[in-house]
């Protein structure tokens, strides 16, 4: 009881002091590196010869891993993919796939609890425009350091975008081989319509509804802001787990000599979030039916 109480009054004293040394006007820079594992034995990994492994590991990586600005004042931030230049068939397909479910700068007012996403799905730009939803966080006494900030815990449960590829997950996971045997042996019964589901890739993916988020923040900055869809703590959030994500702050500039403007993205069809899952849910399925007919055609022949 000792050590929390301390803890608690540790809490608030930084942030008084916190509050009083930043002033309305100020910005800074945050400087983020995420990370996605995907363990490729769940995607047909398991067949692969360990060099193939590593080769297919190394060409994920630009998709896997990248890095982020989140430039913020009080009120407003903007989240942008750092993009450095890759090496010819470094990315490849993986980049091209995920610019398509990922999203582009997304823009956060705290203020005004507005939202707005620049996406780019399938060579169509889209302007997502939303309200701000926020997280019920609990707060924890728990701390630890990150750089020079320390930091207090708090949790979350977070619903998942169905078409969050950092959760996606191959259905049937460890029963694949029993599964295999099983259409071995009944193959003969299958009809065509079971023919066209077991073709269609996406039948084979799912996204858990619900995550557990685990967020370190520093009230020594008192913003509530924080990278990506995650912010509404009082301080900086510092480092996010998500499910198999890891997002890490690696450097922070407050107040720069040259102020940054926080552009709000512009360009595209204006569309809420609901409107945009909509929009992906009817291309997804359209590519669903024609990679089926394509296949159950091929099987005539």
């Amino acid at each position: 009881m000792k050590t929390l109480r301390l803890k608690l009054l540790t809490l608030l004293v930084i942030v008084l002091v916190s509050a009083n040394s930043f002033a309305q006007d100020f910005q800074g820079k945050a400087y983020y590196q995420s990370k996605t594992t995907m363990d490729m034995d769940e995607w047909g990994g398991r067949d692969m010869s360990p060099e193939r492994k590593k080769q297919m590991q190394e060409r994920m990586k630009s998709f896997l891993e990248k890095e982020y600005v989140l430039t913020f004042s009080q009120a407003e931030s903007i989240y942008k993919e750092d993009e450095k230049l890759e090496a010819p068939g470094s990315g490849g397909g993986f980049r091209g796939f995920g610019s398509s479910f990922s999203g582009g700068p997304k823009y956060k007012n705290v203020k005004s609890k507005e939202l707005l996403q620049d996406q780019e799905f399938f060579g169509k730009q889209f302007l997502i425009k939303d309200s701000l939803k926020g997280l019920e966080w609990k707060m924890g006494t728990e701390t630890k350091q990150i750089g020079q900030y320390t930091c207090f815990k708090a949790t979350a449960t977070k619903t998942v975008d169905q078409f969050d590829w950092r959760s996606m997950r191959r259905r049937n996971g460890d029963n694949d081989k029993k599964e295999k045997k099983k259409s071995d042996v009944a193959k003969d019964s299958i009809s065509s319509k079971d023919i066209s589901k077991s073709d269609d890739p996406m039948s084979e993916i799912e996204v858990p509804k619900t995550i557990e988020v685990v967020a370190w923040y520093t009230p020594q900055i008192p913003v509530n802001q924080g990278p990506d869809d995650f912010w509404g703590l009082p301080g900086l959030i510092l480092e996010v787990n998500a499910d198999r994500t890891t997002i890490l702050c690696t450097k922070i500039v407050l107040n720069p000599a040259e102020k940054e403007a926080i552009d709000r993205p512009e360009k595209g069809d204006v569309v809420t979030q609901k409107e945009y899952t909509e929009i992906i849910t009817k291309k997804m399925q359209e590519m669903r039916e024609m990679y089926g007919g394509r296949n159950r055609g091929g099987r005539r022949n």
